[in-house]
């Protein structure tokens, strides 16, 4: 195999090595003091909303809009984070000759 099919296939072998290790990310964030959790997995799917019945018992439909926002708002911005840290650990294993 030539170096430039070995190289092709390394970089192959990390990306799948990374999109699976990025839907495999699992992120919980709430809001309102824990009266709505949001969680969502590495590609940004919303897995699961919790909403508690008190909030929505109070009958303030905009601030039960507004805390939803906020927890799936919040819970993007984790993974955002973890996705990002985990693109870093992968580039820092590449290495292309004659580039480093």
């Amino acid at each position: 195999m030539s170096k430039k099919n070995e190289m092709l296939n390394m970089m192959n072998q990390l990306q799948e090595n990374l999109q699976g290790d990025i839907a495999a990310i699992r992120v919980t964030a709430s809001s309102g003091g824990g009266m709505v959790i949001a969680e969502m997995d590495g590609t940004k799917r919303l897995l699961s909303l919790k909403i508690d019945p008190e909030i929505v018992k109070s009958g303030d439909i905009e601030m039960l809009q507004d805390l939803i926002i906020a927890a799936v708002n919040e819970a993007a911005r984790q993974t955002d984070e973890q996705s990002n840290a985990k693109m870093q650990s992968y580039l820092g294993r590449i290495k292309i000759p004659g580039l480093f």
